[in-house]
């Protein structure tokens, strides 16, 4: 039996102009977090509002849990919670009145994780609604999602005008989430929070998915990078004739190596005096960048 909850086949809504989403194709499996990264207007909310049903594609096709959000959408909302890139709340005085209505509408009746929730962000719900911070509503949002205990969470950018502080209440709380199984598709232009939270992520860029990255395949690479700092040039200066594929800037060497051969590449450093030895991890924000350009190149040769 398929562990797919989300499935994202040939998803593409053609705004004209070079807007929208082409071609998108994407499997969120059970239990994971999913993130999906991207700049503003790269088509993370088209593809979110398909999710929802909100959008009825030009072609390919969306399903969650099987059903297609477009001709199924009560029935696919029973098993989802949403936080959406633009909040619109109701016409209702204070935070403690919309929770009242989100609880009739999703029929929670205990309300120990709601205020689990209010406790952890931080937020006063008997604030007025319409006079919230960003910060505010943005915490009152997540707290209406949440409180419901889904399967499947479909947040966009759902950490936008939190603090430092608060963006990691709710990367907390997302860790939470994940423990009780659900599933979770999270939007963001934030690398930190993707790679602190995220099983896989995928890469978007004018509407096009780029890449799709196993983020601890990512972390733990087949290939390592080290720069060493040695006691004089002299040394630096023998380490690289020892091993030639690596640089020198003065007493500093960086080299890279297949997992399999780092011990036989530190061998190298016998009879040397070492200062100290610091391992380069894999930067997302930098791999981005990197797949974004290429792609931007790609596009301007044809």
């Amino acid at each position: 039996m398929s562990d797919t909850v989300i499935s994202v086949e040939h998803l593409t809504k053609d705004y004209g102009h070079g807007r929208g989403v082409f071609d998108a194709s994407l499997d969120i499996h059970k239990g994971e977090v999913f993130g999906y990264l991207g700049t503003n207007g790269s088509g993370k909310t088209t593809t979110i509002r398909h999710m929802m049903g909100f959008l009825k594609p030009n072609g390919g096709n969306v399903t969650v849990n099987g059903l297609n959000p477009w001709k199924n959408a009560p029935e696919v909302m029973k098993n989802v919670s949403y936080v959406p890139g633009e909040i619109a709340f109701p016409d209702l005085k204070t935070g403690t009145d919309f929770f009242k209505v989100q609880a009739q509408f999703l029929g929670v009746r205990d309300f120990s994780y709601m205020n689990h929730l209010i406790d952890i962000l931080g937020l006063d719900p008997s604030a007025n609604l319409k006079r919230m911070s960003k910060g505010m509503k943005q915490k009152t949002a997540i707290v209406a999602a949440l409180m419901g205990n889904r399967d499947v969470l479909i947040l966009d950018e759902p950490t936008t005008g939190l603090d430092p502080l608060m963006r990691d209440a709710f990367l907390e709380l997302i860790r939470e989430e994940k423990s009780k199984g659900r599933t979770v598709f999270m939007s963001s232009h934030i690398f930190e929070e993707i790679e602190e939270v995220c099983d896989r992520v995928a890469i978007i860029n004018s509407g096009k998915i780029q890449r799709i990255l196993n983020l601890s395949d990512f972390r733990h690479g087949s290939v390592r990078s080290f720069e060493i700092e040695l006691s004089d040039k002299a040394s630096a200066e023998t380490f690289r004739k020892r091993l030639p594929q690596s640089h020198v800037e003065g007493k500093r060497v960086r080299f890279e190596a297949l997992a399999r051969d780092v011990d036989s590449a530190f061998k190298a450093l016998e009879g040397l005096k070492v200062v100290s030895v610091s391992e380069k991890h894999p930067d997302l924000e930098d791999y981005f960048m990197e797949t974004i350009q290429s792609n931007n190149s790609e596009e301007d040769s044809e």
